[in-house]
């Protein structure tokens, strides 16, 4: 049987599978990823992108942050490829237990997931950093310069900067889900981001699927590993 026969049959026969995913689960939606040829972080600009999405950065430059943020991290009127998709369904079938997300798009709750942890937030939420008054994508992307709440206070993103940590609540759900998986499938990420490529060690079971265009740290611990896009592993799962 080849590998993805396994899959198939590993896929009809769990009912606890977890899903754990980062750009590349986005990419074939036409969202850039970070570490690719042409991502963000082989594009040229003043400062270099990790720098600026940090929380010092914010600190200090937080006009050019936000006109950063507003030109490269906010990928509006993009919609869920096969993969989104077929996780929604799956969901929907009781086979999925959760989606744990590196990705910050909102695409896997598009396509109709709803158990989604995103450890790295989402472009969705915005807060006052006073009042805490709630502000969509769409108003930030069309806000200029640093944007303002009514009451003054900055607008930010609910999405995790370098420097910041992840929201304790959605790590301990995301570990929690992973260790009770009968299937978990790692895709679209290089799991070199910690301490988010860290929970792939909280698995305990014996059906570690791992699908990525690039060789990533942890193939050699895999039970299945796939060297090829998403969209061609998830249009043949049932």
């Amino acid at each position: 049987m080849n590998n993805l026969e396994t899959l198939k049959q590993w896929v009809e026969e769990s009912r606890h599978i977890v899903f754990f995913g980062g750009a590349g689960v986005s990419t074939e939606s036409g969202i850039p990823d970070f570490r690719s040829v042409d991502g963000l972080y082989s594009q040229k600009f003043e400062y270099p992108p990790e720098v600026i999405i940090s929380h010092s950065f914010y600190e200090r430059n937080p006009e050019y942050f936000f006109r950063f943020y507003r030109e490269k991290m906010l990928p509006l009127g993009f919609e869920p490829n096969v993969t989104h998709r077929r996780l929604a369904q799956w969901e929907q079938e009781g086979k999925l237990d959760a989606v744990i997300t590196q990705n910050i798009d909102g695409l896997h709750q598009k396509a109709g997931s709803k158990r989604v942890y995103e450890l790295h937030g989402s472009v969705l939420r915005n807060y006052c950093t006073r009042c805490r008054k709630f502000y969509s994508a769409e108003w930030l992307k069309e806000s200029k310069g640093v944007p303002r709440c009514s009451c003054g206070g900055i607008v930010k993103p609910d999405v995790v900067l370098y420097e910041e940590g992840l929201d304790q609540d959605t790590l301990m759900k995301s570990v929690m889900a992973i260790r009770r998986a009968d299937l978990l499938i790692v895709a679209g990420t290089s799991l070199t981001v910690y301490p988010a490529a860290g929970l792939i060690n909280y698995y305990q079971g014996n059906r570690l699927v791992l699908i990525n265009r690039d060789e990533t740290p942890y193939d050699s611990q895999a039970d299945l590993v796939f060297h090829e896009s998403l969209g061609s592993i998830f249009s043949q799962l049932p």
